[in-house]
């Protein structure tokens, strides 16, 4: 029996996606991942939504990632239910119906000195 690893909830508290980018498209495109991964036998259904600081939740935006996979989320590429606003902070909450490990990335690449940050997303007790 293999051990399963992650949890069903996660939580980014920090989001932001820059409106402008310098460098070559879509690489450079200044944008914030979601990193999943999947180690189990069953594909994950997962539902991420944003909150806002001065409106309501947006979401849930649909994903799936299959068993054994790895999936890098870009929120910038989100459309439904509406595409995510750029220049704007929000915090995201990622459930699953499977456990699985979320990771948060950001480029900011608004000046030729790009910026990259990366952390492990937080998971409640799920």
């Amino acid at each position: 029996m293999q051990n399963t690893i992650g949890k069903t909830h996660w939580a980014i508290a920090e989001g932001y996606i820059p409106g402008k980018s310098t460098g070559p498209e879509p690489q450079m495109t200044s944008h914030e991942t979601c990193c999943i991964l999947n180690a189990g036998d069953k594909d994950a259904k997962v539902e991420i939504t944003l909150y806002f600081e001065d409106k309501d939740p947006v979401g849930p935006y649909k994903v799936t990632v299959p068993a054994k996979r790895t999936s890098h989320v870009r929120f910038n590429d989100l459309k439904d239910p509406a595409p995510v606003p750029r220049d704007t902070d929000y915090a995201s909450t990622i459930i699953s119906d499977v456990p699985i490990v979320v990771q948060h990335t950001r480029l900011d690449s608004r000046q030729a000195e790009n910026a990259i940050i990366t952390t492990i997303a937080y998971s409640g007790n799920s």
